[in-house]
């Protein structure tokens, strides 16, 4: 069986016109083990929660951002699947926008490091061709949906 996490694509846009592309910035924290790899907050469910439960508890946990300081984008939800530490894996990521702009991001023991990057750095950072995929979805998204 799959291992099975979820998190959420994390970002911001700075007070310019929303049809501007470079407006948006995605949040990504780098592991503390293993290759050093950029991706956005993620983790494995805990008995009784839901997919978007675990998404917001992982946020707060690894990057510090409660539920209460992001907005869940609707309409976009997509699923990874891939072969991590030898074995199959699921990650669902939702979109999310940070009420704040100037968001306070406190880093768990997980990670050592964080960056607010634009979609092609951010997609430089990334590493893995399925992440950059999601990230560009998602800033397709936002760049064609009306807020």
């Amino acid at each position: 069986m799959a291992l099975r996490a979820c998190g959420l694509i994390i970002f911001r846009r700075r007070l310019m016109p929303k049809v501007d592309n470079t407006a948006v910035e995605f949040l990504l924290l780098q592991a503390s083990d293993g290759i050093h790899h950029w991706t956005p907050p993620k983790g494995h469910a805990e008995p009784g929660e839901s997919d978007l439960e675990t998404a917001l508890r992982e946020t707060q946990e690894e990057a510090g951002i409660g539920a209460g300081q992001l907005t869940i984008i609707e309409g976009f939800r997509r699923e990874l699947s891939y072969v991590a530490r030898e074995k199959p894996k699921t990650v669902i990521y939702w979109l999310a926008e940070v009420k704040d702009y100037n968001v306070e991001v406190r880093l768990s023991h997980e990670h050592q490091a964080y960056r607010w990057l634009g979609l092609e750095e951010a997609c430089q950072l990334a590493q893995f061709k399925d992440m950059k995929a999601v990230l560009q979805e998602g800033h397709h998204f936002l760049c064609s949906t009306v807020a």
